[in-house]
């Protein structure tokens, strides 16, 4: 899930690399009056404080389930996604406001300052970014964090852009268009990230498994007469659940088309699965939970 040692030790790197340029960025914004400067140190700011808790999420998610918390605390992971995607989106819009307002009053930018200070965040962000790049079994928490630092990689290039624009041209109009185009890319990953962690959240079906064909496919186990009661859900980035009610009037049957059913279902992914098995369908019962 993403969320072991190796986690922690990529997210504790790229949270030092963060802080130290995040002062770095803010001194130099301030000298250099580049609001692409401040505007990425406001995505730093945030970078910081998602990164921290991330890694404690990463942390914490790791405890043992209880009576009160009978799946652990692995859906911290899926807050903290949300949570860094809804604050990069806010971070977005006012840094947005504030470009439209520059472009309808240039300020003189020192584009040789602005220049230096975001050259060498962009070297830093590039390393904390190839540490945070996407693995094989990363949570949806890791990429958030990637994200984050993502947006400062595409925030400092394009003030690189516009500093040497400024530098060669004196077009000090280029500082706030960098930042609304850069802003944009942003937002366009931070919807997603945002959409998928509600989606979690909200317990619906991964967009990777087809109801329908899991319906089909415990239908056409031997057995089985009935389907219903069918709820795929996440738990946790790469934790996929399900529920389901069987009617099989055969009692005898009722251990192989169990086996059968948690087969069948593996090989689309589902691994915690629960079947009820039913000798006669209890519809009257259920008509508040059919699916």
């Amino acid at each position: 899930m993403g969320s072991g040692p190796d986690a922690a030790r990529r997210l504790t790197w790229a949270l030092a690399i963060t802080l130290v340029f995040l002062v770095a960025e803010v001194v130099g914004g301030i000298l250099a009056n580049s609001l692409a400067l401040l505007a990425d140190a406001g995505h730093m700011f945030t970078d910081a404080g998602a990164l921290a808790l991330s890694l404690f999420v990463a942390w914490y998610a790791k405890q043992p389930a209880n009576t009160r918390k009978t799946y652990g605390y692995i859906r911290l992971e899926i807050l903290a996604a949300f949570v860094n995607g809804a604050t990069l989106l806010a971070i977005s819009a006012f840094i947005t406001w504030e470009a439209i307002l520059r472009l309808r009053t240039p300020e003189p930018t020192e584009g040789g300052l602005m220049l230096a200070v975001a050259g060498a965040g962009l070297v830093a962000n590039l390393g904390a970014a190839w540490m945070l790049r996407p693995r094989d079994g990363d949570s949806l928490n890791m990429r958030g964090a990637y994200l984050h630092i993502l947006g400062d990689v595409l925030g400092l290039l394009g003030t690189v852009v516009a500093a040497v624009i400024i530098r060669e041209t004196g077009w000090t109009v280029a500082d706030p268009l960098v930042s609304i185009f850069t802003t944009l890319l942003i937002i366009r990953s931070s919807w997603a990230l945002v959409r998928e962690s509600v989606d979690i959240l909200m317990e619906g079906a991964p967009s990777h498994i087809s109801c329908d064909q899991v319906r089909t496919a415990l239908a056409d186990i031997p057995g089985v007469e009935e389907i219903h009661d069918l709820h795929v859900w996440t738990l946790t980035s790469g934790v996929v659940a399900m529920s389901v009610h069987a009617v099989v009037p055969d009692a005898e049957r009722h251990q192989a088309v169990l086996v059968a059913a948690h087969d069948t279902v593996t090989r689309f992914g589902i691994h915690h699965v629960t079947v009820q098995l039913e000798r006669d369908p209890l519809r009257d019962r259920e008509q508040h939970l059919h699916a």
